[in-house]
């Protein structure tokens, strides 16, 4: 599902205008990535929480050349689903 999809359907259940709709939905968009950059916590109830967290440096190979690499430490945004949208996922 695109952010596309999601626009339409949310106009067609609401009956607002695509328009209205895709500003709403890019302005909710918009403000997790401003907090993640910030480096704050989303937590939405029953749906999840959106972190940033801190993956540790480390080493890894390349597949092609089978050259090691060195990757350096570096922050990473991550979802973690609520016990109940995991639990209606399941079903």
């Amino acid at each position: 599902m695109t952010k596309a999809d999601i626009v339409n359907e949310i106009s067609e259940s609401t009956g607002m205008t695509k328009t209205d709709v895709g500003l709403v939905v890019n302005g909710v968009l918009d403000s997790i990535r401003e907090a993640l950059v910030e480096g704050k916590r989303i937590e939405i109830r029953g749906f999840g929480v959106f972190k940033v967290v801190r993956r540790a440096p480390r080493t890894a190979r390349n597949p092609r050349t089978n050259e090691v690499v060195q990757i350096g430490e570096r922050m990473a945004p991550v979802f973690v689903p609520s016990r109940t949208l995991r639990a209606q996922v399941e079903k």
